[in-house]
């Protein structure tokens, strides 16, 4: 099978193990790989899969949130198509956010300038829905930043709280909040 079949495992167990905690032999098992194959697949072994899992976001990103915030209509509703697209993405708050979890731990060295990239592309995109609806260029930027925020925030609560209700509560009145005054 060619190694993008591995990508959506991968992605829960670093989601679920985080990089340190997501061992050879773990992965192994859930891919059901031995670790020649592994190494066969991803010949730089877990940071390889990592990187895997970060082009597949990055694409992701690129294909459903980049897309969304760049499709035809008004700016609300283009940023509900974009919060739409977050909520599948986790599952409506279920899963953790893997950027997040890639900023923790021995992994933050390795990974910081992929998600900081990915990071700054999300805020730029949501800045400049903003900015063409009419809104200051300094006052977009810091909504987009705010909007990172509510989301990556309402996670993290949802994971803490076993409550997916603060995560399903900020993408469906996040988008009001960012066209507030337009």
């Amino acid at each position: 099978m060619p190694k993008d079949t591995y990508i959506p495992c991968l992605l829960n167990l670093f989601r679920q193990h985080g990089y340190d905690g997501a061992t050879l032999s773990k992965i192994s098992q859930q891919t059901g790989l031995g670790k020649a194959s592994l190494y066969h697949h991803f010949p730089g072994g877990k940071d390889d899969m990592v990187n895997a899992v970060l082009n597949f976001l990055e694409s992701y990103l690129e294909q459903h949130i980049l897309q969304a915030l760049r499709s035809e209509g008004d700016a609300l509703a283009r940023l509900q198509k974009m919060c739409a697209q977050f909520s599948e993405l986790y599952e409506g708050g279920q899963q953790p956010c893997l950027f997040a979890i890639l900023l923790m731990g021995s992994a933050r060295d390795i990974f910081h300038t992929k998600v900081q990239t990915l990071l700054r592309t999300w805020i730029d995109e949501i800045a400049s829905v903003l900015i063409e609806a009419g809104l200051d260029k300094s006052l977009a930027r810091q909504r987009g930043e705010d909007a990172v925020i509510a989301i990556q925030g309402s996670l993290i609560l949802a994971q803490g709280l076993n409550d997916l209700a603060p995560f399903q509560r900020i993408v469906k009145q996040l988008p009001q909040e960012l066209c507030r005054d337009l």
